[in-house]
């Protein structure tokens, strides 16, 4: 085996790596770059190798930044399989969809203001999202499954979002795990990650990789006060919220809370087609739901609705919630508040002090949401200055990755046999510290992967 890294390597966003085996050449995720606008676009629309000499992609989960530029790998000639699990295929072909007419949107809108310059191409169109579906091949968890010569993989449930998956790959005798992205236990909805087998070599995340999360059991009682004093001041509560994984979490948590009435029920939106539409396919999945969630069903409940809750797909429904009088809640995606309709809501309503923004999730370096969170008073929106007068609220105890320790005791299962550990999706002083506790604590060498690296297995 030969691994290279081309993403998610010294940053968090854009997940690739190659792998080289039996002659034939894979990509684990196929992610897009998410940061400053005009270097994601550049990272993004150049890829760092030859789309046609990819045998196969073995794809860790839905998001974006994992699976986003699987359209433009076959836009550029790949035609190969994608596996991963059915979740996953089902949820991509949500989102694949609505990045292509994003793309397609905002290429227009461009055009439309810019006529003597040379057109702007989109990333993508919709056509390289249909072609992408058919190469979809799920494969079940625990299902070890030959997908080359002599390369075998099984995926394990990596409980960071529905359908996420922890990927071991067979060689002969050498074995290599990929983490994708590991979730906490205790998160709502999806159940708790899987441990890994024993393997040679590891590639895992370090998003948080030098942290310790808030206990999850605070979370509930945090969004219950966040909402409480934001109708205490007569505000609206603006919630940029990922459409795969956190919307589905905050909406069955809001229904807790008002079931048990603990907070006022007000109305309460989520504002946006992908999220309505990745909903769908959580419906369609109670196979990967956890205890909490399953009681919903058996009590003859829909997790993800209930009376006060209206899901808006219409832009024309999204801008009368511009003129409503009164406290209400907006769950809208983009969840780093880089596009999509949560930007007309911020623009709508940073400027007033009633309101609140509450983060959710995290925030990548360079992001509008990154820098709410950091607390800037002056941030632009749509290109416009725009003065930062709302509250601004976090709840870091959602987060749908693991931290520092959870990481490592994640991991010890395999410490018996590993040789090294490459450490990704993750900024470098988040990387570095895990680094060094991995050494500490098990003695293992481990160190972040660099864009271009390669090493043999």
């Amino acid at each position: 085996m030969k691994l290279t890294f081309h993403g998610a390597a010294g940053t968090v966003t854009g997940s690739m790596h190659r792998l080289d085996a039996g002659g034939k050449s894979y990509l684990l995720d196929c992610g897009m770059y998410q940061g400053r606008r005009k270097e994601a676009e550049k990272r993004n629309r150049t890829f760092p190798l030859d789309a046609r000499d990819i045998d196969a992609v073995v794809l860790s989960h839905a998001h974006i930044d994992h699976s986003g530029r699987l359209p433009l790998l076959v836009k550029n000639g790949f035609h190969g399989p994608i596996f991963t699990t059915p979740a996953t295929a089902d949820l991509c072909g949500a989102m694949l969809r609505d990045t292509a007419h994003i793309a397609e949107s905002d290429a227009e809108f461009v055009n439309r203001r810019l006529h003597e310059t040379e057109p702007v191409e989109p990333i993508y169109t919709m056509e390289d999202a249909e072609a992408t579906m058919p190469l979809f091949r799920p494969v079940n968890y625990h299902t070890p499954t030959s997908i080359g010569p002599g390369l075998t993989m099984e995926s394990y449930d990596a409980g960071h979002i529905l359908g996420s998956s922890s990927i071991v790959l067979t060689e002969g005798s050498v074995r290599l795990a990929f983490s994708g992205d590991v979730g906490r236990p205790g998160l709502p909805i999806i159940r708790d990650p899987e441990t890994l087998p024993p393997v040679d070599y590891l590639i895992m995340e370090s998003t948080y990789g030098g942290r310790t999360h808030p206990q999850q059991g605070e979370a509930r009682a945090k969004l219950e006060s966040v909402v409480r004093e934001t109708i205490r001041r007569g505000g609206r509560l603006i919630v940029p919220a990922f459409a795969v994984g956190r919307t589905q979490q905050l909406v069955l948590l809001l229904h807790q809370l008002i079931n048990e009435g603990r907070i006022p029920s007000i109305p309460m939106f989520v504002d946006s087609p992908l999220a309505v539409n990745v909903t769908e396919v959580f419906r369609a999945h109670p196979d990967c739901y956890d205890e909490e969630a399953r009681r919903f069903l058996n009590d003859g409940e829909d997790p993800f609705g209930f009376r006060r809750l209206i899901y808006i797909r219409e832009a024309s429904e999204s801008k009368k919630l511009n003129d409503m009088r009164g406290p209400f809640i907006v769950i809208s995606p983009s969840g780093m508040c880089e596009a999509g309709r949560v930007l007309h809501h911020l623009r709508h309503n940073v400027g007033d002090p009633r309101n609140t923004v509450l983060i959710t999730g995290y925030q990548a370096e360079n992001t509008l949401g990154r820098k709410l969170k950091e607390g800037m008073r002056s941030v632009k929106i749509f290109g416009i200055p725009t003065e930062v007068r709302a509250r601004v609220e976090s709840l870091d105890e959602l987060s749908g990755h693991a931290d520092n320790g959870e990481l490592l005791t994640w991991m010890k299962p395999m410490t018996s046999t590993l040789k090294r550990v490459f450490l990704v999706h993750g900024e470098g002083d988040e990387a570095n510290a895990l680094a060094r506790a991995i050494h500490e604590r098990y003695g293992i060498e481990a160190a972040p992967a660099a864009p271009g690296q390669s090493f043999d297995l």
